[in-house]
């Protein structure tokens, strides 16, 4: 790998058990912030290949890191949705908008 990525936490110490060197730095607070939001379109773009539990469990936890980043809690966050919920509905009725005369 030659292109620099957001990892999660554990992958330089399982790639140095691996016997391998991992090369990497701490981003600052900007630099984060850019890696965090190329990472969940990487995960989603994983997500759309794969269509799997585990690529969504990944979304959630960049999401997650997105939320601490940004001081938000994640039952705000909840709270948030459930409004919107309320007022504007869910996704559940699978309802496709053709188009509005």
């Amino acid at each position: 790998m030659n292109s620099s990525k957001l990892v999660r936490d554990k992958v330089p110490e399982k790639l140095q058990k691996e016997n391998k060197v991992p090369v990497y730095h701490t981003a600052s607070k900007e630099e984060y912030w850019t890696y965090l939001k190329e990472k969940l379109q990487e995960q989603i773009d994983e997500f759309f290949t794969t269509e799997s539990k585990n690529k969504i469990a990944d979304i959630n936890e960049v999401i997650r890191a997105i939320c601490n980043f940004n001081d938000w809690d994640m039952e705000e966050l909840e709270k948030t949705r459930k409004q919107k919920a309320k007022t504007k509905g869910c996704f559940s009725k699978r309802i496709i908008l053709d188009k509005v005369e």
